[in-house]
């Protein structure tokens, strides 16, 4: 189904408000028991200094919505705009609608990078964060040698890409547990697990300061590319025939995507489906033109993922559910319902 460029800009504006209500309204979720005045007192406080909210300019109440909640839900819509757009990116540049920041391997080198971390110290010059960096360099890496074995013997299509992420995939996976398996540590594996549930209680304002300026350019940069994404669609022979070459295109978005999951994932751990479900879900909604589906999912990605942090927080009392279990419980049945609608098919049309 198209959409007018008015509908377009209808719809924009209405997910922008409601990005802007889920922002203010998850803040008031959580195990602490604050009214909404309180919260609201320190927002209204730290953005605009206001002298009668001066009382909450620091104290408990401050700390827990300032310092804990806030920098949280920017994380959320960091990391949920990012991997909804990753995963239009790459189900465009691999022209497969079951593709995701995590089927060419992203995930498993992450994974790979954040057990090489935990078990043998390495990037321990990084501090607290080095977890996050080991896993952030193990994405990166993985992309960049993907893309190495994809143009060996000529150069890389989708087809290539696909084959080249699964086998990646498979010997990081293998290289991870046979880690596991020898060192043999229980408190690091269970580090290890509960890292790959994904997480944002780490949510910290210098992280946030450093995910939303990437996650930011990236999206206004795929956003001016939406010519050559629609051009992917329709296959290199296609493209070529119209007097472009997406060779180039294809590795650059391929890198640009990694740099953005692997902050991503960094920041938050791993977690799924949601670069898979949100472009599905907005494709079957407002068709398959990247000039709308690329903000479109930005903010439906960044929506989803508030609510389903603020999930997270209230469903278990006094606890707190891994981010990527729910949503995992979320996309599953989501993304079964998806395939056996006999009107969808990649790009919206019927299938």
């Amino acid at each position: 189904m198209g959409l007018s460029t008015v509908g377009f800009t209808t719809v924009l504006i209405v997910l922008l408000a409601l990005l802007v209500f889920s922002v203010l309204a998850s803040i008031t979720f959580g195990n602490a028991d604050l009214s909404v005045k309180e919260v609201y007192s320190v927002v209204a406080y730290e953005l605009f200094h206001i002298r009668k909210f001066s009382d909450f300019a620091e104290g408990a109440v401050h700390d827990v919505v300032w310092i804990i909640r806030f920098p949280r839900v920017i994380l959320a819509l960091c990391v949920g705009m990012g991997l909804a757009v990753c995963g239009v990116v790459m189900q465009a540049v691999v022209k497969n609608p079951l593709a995701d920041p995590y089927v060419l391997g992203i995930s498993s080198g992450a994974s790979l990078g954040a057990t090489i971390g935990v078990l043998f110290g390495f990037g321990a010059l990084f501090g607290a964060n080095s977890v996050g960096v080991m896993a952030f360099l193990g994405a990166m890496g993985t992309s960049f040698l993907v893309l190495f074995i994809a143009n060996i013997g000529g150069r890389s299509n989708a087809g290539k890409l696909i084959l080249a992420g699964m086998a990646v995939s498979s010997v990081c996976s293998a290289i991870g547990n046979f880690a596991i398996y020898i060192v043999n540590n229980k408190n690091a594996t269970s580090e290890i697990m509960f890292w790959t549930m994904g997480s944002l209680a780490g949510a910290k304002w210098q992280r946030v300061g450093v995910l939303l300026p990437v996650v930011f350019i990236g999206t206004l940069i795929f956003w001016s590319q939406f010519r050559n994404l629609n051009l992917m669609l329709l296959g290199d022979e296609a493209s070529i025939t119209l007097g472009t070459d997406l060779h180039r295109a294809r590795n650059l978005y391929m890198i640009l995507s990694s740099l953005m999951v692997g902050f991503a994932v960094y920041a938050a751990g791993t977690i799924g489906f949601v670069g898979l479900i949100v472009p599905h879900a907005v494709r079957m909604i407002f068709g398959t033109d990247h000039r709308r589906l690329v903000p479109l999912c930005a903010l439906v990605g960044a929506i989803f993922l508030i609510w389903a942090d603020v999930g997270c927080r209230v469903i278990l009392k006094n606890s707190e559910m891994p981010i990527g279990i729910l949503v995992s419980i979320i996309g599953a049945p989501c993304f079964i319902y998806l395939m056996v609608r006999r009107s969808y098919g990649f790009g919206g049309g019927r299938g």
